[in-house]
C-alpha cells in the first residue's frame, strides 16, 4: 500500500466513515458513536494511582523541547510549554519531558539536567504548571505530575549538537554504525552503572523536593534504561538472563526509595522493538523520502540486539519477555506503568504513527491507523494479564478527529487507565479540557502529524508546532526550520 491509498482521516465525514476506514484495513479499535460529558463519562471518572485521586482519564506524555539552557535550567520556552499542560485539563502529568539525571546524560546541549544547582528552576517549573491548571480549569484537586528520569546512554550529545559522546550497554552491530561508534568502544563498566544508580537516587530526591508526586525511571525509545533490557549480548550481573537485564531497572528502584521515601514510581516502558529502519532509496521520488524498509538483519540472526521481538524474524513481536518484566514489577510493588515502544530515532512508525515523516526519517511503511491499532490491543493485552496494574496507553495523536470517541470506548471497556496525549497537546493543549466539557473540537487546531516538532530539533532548534502555532511559526526559529527543509528538499532533488 502505497502513502496515497492510506485512510485521509480529515476528508471522513463521520464516525460511521471511520469505523469502514478500520474495516477496509482489516483491523479493529474501540470506538463509540457519541462522546459523553458530565461526572460518570468515561473520560471524566476519577481514579486512584500511587493512593492519589486522579480527577480524570488524560494523560500529558513527556514532551521534551530541546529548549533549556546551556546549564540545564528551564528557559521562557520550556515555561512556555509547561503552562500549556497544566492549561490542558489532563489530570494526570506523566514525567513533563526528559530531564536528565547527570550532564553526560544529555541527549542534547539544551535537554534539562536535575541538579543542586537547577533544582529550585526545575520547581518553579512545575509550579508554572499548577498556576496554569489553576487559572484554566478553577480547581487544581486531583492532579498528578511526575518527572521523566533518563540517561540518554547511546544517543547522549550533552556537550554540542554535532559531537556525539555515547554510552552503551552493549555494542549493536546496526545502530553502531549509524551513531559512528567504533568497535574499541568501551561499554559502560559495572562499577560505572552503580554509581548511575547512586546518581538516579539522588535525582530523585531532588525531583521530591522540587514536589512532584513521582520519578518515571525510562527505559523505552532507545535511551539507557530501554537498552539494558536488550543486553543480552553483555556479560556480567547486567546482561544476559533476563533476570541480569532488569537488575538496573531493580536497582534503580531500591535507590529512590532509599534516597525519596514516600515518592510515587512509575515506568515508560517500550515493550516492543524492531530492527531500525531506513528509506528506501529505490522507492524515493523528487523531494520525498522513499518508505521505511527493514535494516539488512540477515548476519545478524538470532537478533539479540531488542527486546519484546522475536529472535528469529525480528520484525515480529514477541511480548513473553515484557510480560515476565511486568511480573517483576509487580515483586517490585511498581504497577504504574506507560506502554509505548520502540525508538524514534530508528522505528518511529510503530512508536509515533504519523503520516509524514521527521527530516531524518522515512514514509511510513503502513498505514498510521496499523500502529495505531498495534499499540492498542498491545496494551490491551497487559492490562487484561495484569489488571492490577495503572496503565497508561500511547498512540492516539493519530486518530485526529476520532480521537475522542476511541479514547472513550478504550477506557469504558478497559483498554487502558488513562489516554496518553504527546504531539497532540503541543498543537491543540486544551483539546482534553473541550473533550471533557462537551466542546466541538477545533478542527484547526488539530494534530495532523506533520512531525515537524522532531524535524525542528533534528535540525538543531526547539520543539515545538510550527505548522499550527504561530509562536513557533512566526518566530526566527520558525523562518531557520523553512531554510532547513528547504535545503532537505533540495538534496532529495525537489
Amino acid at each position: 500500500m502505497s502513502s496515497v491509498d492510506f485512510v485521509k482521516l480529515p476528508a471522513l465525514s463521520d464516525v460511521q466513515a471511520f469505523l469502514g476506514a478500520l474495516e477496509r484495513l482489516g483491523i479493529s479499535l474501540p470506538c463509540d458513536l457519541q462522546t459523553e460529558t458530565g461526572h460518570d463519562a468515561p473520560l471524566a471518572k476519577p481514579a486512584t494511582v500511587l493512593g492519589r485521586r486522579v480527577g480524570n482519564r488524560f494523560a500529558i506524555h513527556p514532551m521534551e523541547g530541546w529548549d533549556g539552557t546551556l546549564d540545564g535550567r528551564p528557559s521562557e520556552l520550556t515555561f512556555r510549554r509547561w503552562r500549556r499542560f497544566g492549561a490542558s485539563g489532563a489530570k494526570l502529568i506523566w514525567g513533563g519531558e526528559a530531564v536528565a539525571i547527570r550532564h553526560d546524560g544529555r541527549a542534547n546541549p539544551h535537554q534539562l539536567v536535575l541538579t543542586e544547582s537547577t533544582c529550585d528552576d526545575i520547581a518553579r517549573l512545575r509550579e508554572a504548571l499548577v498556576e496554569a491548571h489553576r487559572q484554566a480549569l478553577g480547581d487544581p484537586s486531583g492532579l498528578l505530575i511526575g518527572l521523566q528520569l533518563t540517561h540518554s546512554g547511546r544517543f547522549s550529545r550533552p556537550n554540542a549538537w554535532d559531537r556525539p559522546e555515547p554510552v552503551i550497554v552493549y555494542h549493536h552491530p546496526i545502530l553502531d554504525r549509524r551513531v559512528g561508534i567504533a568497535p574499541d568502544h568501551a561499554p559502560i563498566d559495572d562499577g560505572e552503572v552503580r554509581r548511575l544508580v547512586a546518581d538516579y537516587g539522588r535525582a530523585a530526591r531532588l525531583a521530591q523536593r522540587c514536589g512532584f508526586d513521582f520519578v518515571d525511571l525510562k527505559h523505552c525509545h532507545g535511551y539507557l534504561g530501554h537498552e539494558f533490557l536488550s543486553a543480552h549480548t553483555r556479560t556480567g550481573p547486567y546482561g544476559g538472563p533476563l533476570e541480569n537485564r532488569a537488575r538496573f531497572l531493580r536497582e534503580l528502584v531500591e535507590a529512590v526509595r532509599a534516597e525519596a521515601p514516600g515518592l510515587g514510581i512509575g515506568v515508560r516502558i517500550s515493550v516492543f522493538d524492531t530492527v531500525p529502519y531506513e528509506p528506501d532509496a529505490s522507492r524515493a521520488t523528487p523531494g520525498k523520502l522513499g518508505p521505511g524498509i527493514p535494516v539488512s538483519y540477515c548476519d545478524y540472526i538470532p537478533y539479540l540486539y531488542g527486546f519484546g521481538l522475536d529472535p528469529e524474524q525480528p520484525t515480529e513481536t514477541d511480548l513473553r519477555e515484557p510480560l515476565q518484566l511486568f511480573a517483576m514489577l509487580r515483586e517490585m510493588n511498581i504497577t504504574f506503568v506507560n506502554v509505548t515502544a520502540g525508538s524514534p530515532y530508528y522505528s518511529h512508525h510503530i512508536q509515533r504513527p504519523a503520516l509524514y515523516p521527521p527530516s531524518d526519517g522515512y514514509q511510513p511503511p503502513e498505514d498510521p491507523l496499523v500502529g495505531v491499532a498495534r499499540l492498542m490491543h498491545v496494551t490491551r493485552l497487559f492490562k487484561e494479564r495484569f489488571p492490577d496494574f495503572t496503565i497508561v496507553g500511547t498512540g492516539y495523536t493519530y486518530l485526529q478527529e476520532f480521537l475522542p470517541h476511541v479514547a472513550q470506548a478504550a477506557i469504558r471497556h478497559g483498554w487502558t487507565d488513562f489516554v496518553g496525549l504527546g504531539r497532540m497537546v503541543l498543537a491543540y493543549p486544551e483539546l482534553p479540557a473541550d473533550v471533557l466539557r462537551g466542546r466541538p473540537l477545533e478542527r484547526k487546531r488539530i494534530c495532523r502529524t506533520f512531525s515537524e516538532c522532531t524535524t525542528a530539533p533534528r535540525s538543531r532548534l526547539p520543539s515545538g508546532c510550527y505548522p499550527l502555532d504561530r509562536y513557533y511559526r512566526d518566530s526566527d526559529f520558525g523562518r531557520e526550520l523553512q531554510r532547513a527543509k528547504a535545503a532537505l528538499r533540495d538534496r532529495l532533488g525537489g
